[in-house]
């Protein structure tokens, strides 16, 4: 089915969204010209009449994909215009396209190939035998082809006549583009996806037991369920089918679909029986083939687009996760046999002392360990200790618990923090140049301690895929992953500003119409010159030419310089307006920022002007009354229960504090301080229906959480965040053998609804949720059959996760 197309890119996109076209003509002719989408969202609200970032980015998304779609309708037509073949009609056709698929199905006729079968049989001068039994089916099939026997051209006999007739009638059926467009959409809203264990793997595979019989429909597939399905067929543990509908006896209906398009029925005449066969040789052959490519693509691509979402929102939590601000912090890198690395890092973020302590088996150098912390923390005045979460982390906090108590004269404060990704930021390059004469053992340390300090500031130095919050991201386009990644780390860095006299390269080359050479350039400068005084000063900076200033400007922060001004987000070129304020008020700029009273007693409509609209007027006067403000919220801790150290201190029953790691489609991941991320399913984070897990929690949430069900052997942990929900009974797991693991046509055991009805959902068998270097995490498997009295327990326990092995980062 066609979708006419509007006027234009720009009309499409704007009906898509459900705006004005002129918004999305002046969105994108602002990012022809150079312009990011957080400095159009923050500083261009006039030109684009409001359209905020979320809808900038869909923009930006749309417009690259309509301009490739453009690109290759332009391709199409000259291919086909080049074979003489572009008749008014076609060239319509096309034009009319609306997406990748209907265009190429469209051109498939029209493609170069390599020499079909049908091609062969023309060529043999068969064409009008094909021709003739479809236009007649009275005539005797192969009376008829006795008359097209050519030894010479390769046509021995009547039968050989006949094969190359199908031949031809088969292609001419399988590039039908309405056809092929119509049994699509059929397959994809009747169809589904069925997998099976391939023989002799069932031990090998275990973690994707919950698919080695089992099916489900297209539309009802979630996007971790596909990817778990797809990686169990590339480690050729499984076979995956995709199946048109529920098989019946008889012919199959998109035959009939196929037959009813050309005129084909069975009346008892001599040609239909052929006809009929040939048809059927083209579904199965050609059709079915070409329409299960097509579909695997769109599952592998919905559920792409779905992880990627996943990723980047959870992504974006993580870097706007609450800084604990310029306080000294020690850092603590846990370890057992090459001990814990310790580092102190300043207010600033500068590293000031290292060291390695060996509290931990097998050396037991306690009470050494603790009068190093403790002179360390005396003498360089820490207030915080930020503890990596990996091996010996709970052995660790027990030992800065110690320090706690032994000097509370510190007055310290210990949290654990996400070590993912640290040991790729300790080996980069860029930890090379800027801690060159440290160890590479003690930078992860470093990382530690100022990640606590400021996440966002010492993120950004990781690679975005290297943090751990993906959901199968090992499985997914990098190309994809990386534009997404890429566009949150830059929405967060500009949302949040940054202070240009202290960040980082890799900090400032996220910052609007900064690259990293530019970025490099700033800190040169800053290094020969000393701190920036003034945003104009910039402009001094090397190859930093009057658009890139334009583009960073506003979001580049100068603490005590020497306009007030530069230490908001008011931009530069907005500064005339604010003058007109103080003239207004008979206030100095200092005096007036801040002054809530006098600022809400000024009407925004007054300082309206040709060149700045009652959006930026109204955003500099929210600016003035906090300037510089941090969107990210306040610092808190959690605090692990005393004696919980690994997952067999556990039982079912506990409640406990801990922190979300990591959210997915199916639940959230919570570490309550064992080293092993429990889960909470979908099913039990609400009392009502929880469509999007997200709604509930976001990585760094401080939550409470009851322990459901404990399984050591697998390292699993089911949770609960409705602290009155039953807990399973310790022999629960022993009964049953997980038959029911083993099931076909419909959802999987976890997919049943829990107890009281809310939700459904899960996750089955091997997913790989998280990232960086050894972080991931596996899933999956079955799990034993339910206990009568807890389905709820039973769904957890099958969508329970192989818990986070710390050790190797």
């Amino acid at each position: 089915m066609t979708t006419p197309l509007a006027g234009s890119i720009e009309g499409r996109i704007a009906e898509e969204l459900g705006v004005r076209e002129r918004q999305v003509k002046a969105a994108v002719e602002l990012l022809d010209g150079g312009s990011t989408v957080p400095f159009i969202a923050r500083y261009r609200k006039e030109a684009t009449e409001m359209l905020d970032d979320a809808q900038l980015r869909t923009v930006e998304e749309r417009l690259r994909y309509l301009r490739e779609l453009e690109d290759r309708r332009t391709a199409i037509l000259e291919s086909v215009r080049e074979q003489g073949k572009l008749t008014d009609e076609l060239e319509a056709r096309i034009r009319e396209a609306g997406t990748k698929a209907r265009l190429e199905d469209i051109y498939l006729p029209f493609k170069p190939k390599r020499r079909t079968k049908a091609q062969i049989a023309r060529e043999a001068g068969l064409e009008p035998l094909a021709e003739g039994l479809l236009g007649d089916p009275s005539v005797e099939p192969l009376a008829a082809a006795a008359a097209f026997v050519d030894a010479d051209k390769g046509v021995a006999d009547p039968q050989a006549a006949l094969d190359g007739a199908r031949a031809v009638l088969t292609e001419r059926f399988s590039e039908d583009a309405d056809l092929i467009g119509e049994l699509r959409e059929r397959m994809w809203g009747r169809g589904r996806l069925a997998a099976r264990v391939r023989e002799g793997k069932e031990e090998a595979g275990a973690k994707f037991a919950d698919y080695f019989d089992f099916a489900e429909p297209f539309t009802e597939l979630p996007s971790h369920r596909i990817l778990a399905m797809l990686r169990g067929e590339k480690e050729e543990v499984l076979d995956l089918v995709l199946e048109p509908e529920e098989q019946a006896d008889g012919p199959s209906s998109y035959e009939g679909i196929v037959a009813h398009r050309f005129g084909i029925a069975d009346r008892g005449r001599p040609g239909d029986k052929w006809l009929a066969d040939t048809v059927r040789w083209a579904w199965r052959t050609r059709i079915l083939v070409h329409l299960g490519i097509d579909l695997r693509l769109r599952l592998r691509t919905a559920a792409e687009d779905e992880a990627v979402d996943v990723f980047a929102a959870n992504l974006r939590d993580l870097l706007l996760a609450a800084p604990a601000g310029t306080r000294a912090t020690l850092g603590l890198d846990p370890g057992f046999r090459t001990g814990v690395k310790v580092a102190v890092v300043d207010a600033t973020g500068k590293a000031v002392a290292t060291d390695v302590i060996h509290p931990h088996v097998p050396a037991n150098r306690w009470d050494e360990a603790l009068a190093k912390l403790a002179r360390l923390a005396k003498e360089h005045a820490v207030e915080l200790i930020a503890i990596g979460n990996g091996t010996a982390s709970r052995e660790t906090d027990r030992l800065a618990g110690e320090l706690l108590a032994k000097h509370p004269e510190l007055k310290l404060t210990k949290v654990m923090v996400s070590e993912a990704g640290a040991s790729v930021y300790s080996a980069s390059a860029y930890a090379s140049q800027e801690l060159p004469d440290m160890d590479v053992s003690l930078r992860g340390a470093v990382s530690i301690a100022r990640r606590l300090q400021d996440p966002l500031a010492e993120l950004v130095k990781i690679d975005p895929k290297s943090i751990g919050v993906g959901q199968y991201q090992h499985d997914l386009s990098e190309v994809k992953l990386s534009r997404s990644l890429d566009a949150v780390v830059e929405d967060c860095v500009n949302g949040v500003g940054v202070d240009v006299n202290t960040a980082s390269v890799p900090l400032l080359a996220r910052v609007s119409g900064i690259t990293s050479g530019l970025a490099e350039n700033i800190v040169a400068h800053r290094d020969a010159n000393g701190p920036f005084l003034s945003r104009a000063q910039l402009k001094g900076v090397s190859r930093l030419g009057p658009k890139a200033f334009e583009q960073c400007a506003g979001f580049l922060r100068i603490r005590g310089g020497d306009d007030p001004l530069d230490s908001s987000s008011v931009h530069p070129e907005a500064y005339p307006v604010v003058r007109r304020m103080v003239s207004t008020t008979g206030q100095e700029v200092a005096s007036l920022i801040g002054n809530t009273g006098m600022l809400r007693s000024l009407k925004p409509g007054d300082f309206v002007d040709d060149s700045f609209g009652l959006p930026t007027v109204s955003d500099i006067l929210k600016e003035l009354e906090k300037p510089g403000r941090d969107p990210r919220p306040g610092f808190r801790t959690a605090t692990f229960k005393e004696g919980v150290e690994k997952i067999s201190d556990l039982s079912a029953g506990m409640v406990l504090e801990g922190v979300v790691t990591n959210v997915a489609a199916f639940g959230a991941f919570v570490d309550v301080g064992v080293h092993q991320d429990g889960l909470v399913h979908v099913s039990a984070m609400s009392r009502t229906f929880v469509k999007d897990p997200r709604e509930v929690a976001k990585p760094g949430d401080i939550v409470k959480v009851k322990v459901l069900d404990v399984d050591i052997p697998r390292k699993r942990i089911s949770l609960t965040l409705r602290l009155d929900d039953e807990a399973a009974a310790p022999q629960e797991r022993q009964q049953g053998g997980g038959g029911e693991g083993r099931r076909r046509g419909g959802r999987p055991p976890q997919q049943r609804q829990p107890r009281g009805g809310q939700n459904r959902g899960g996750q089955s068998g091997g997913g790989q949720s998280g990232g960086g270097q050894g972080g991931g995490r596996q899933g999956g498997g079955r799990q034993p059959a339910p206990p009568a009295n807890s389905a709820m327990a039973d769904a957890l326990r099958r969508a329970g996760l192989l818990g986070r092995n710390n050790g190797g980062r």
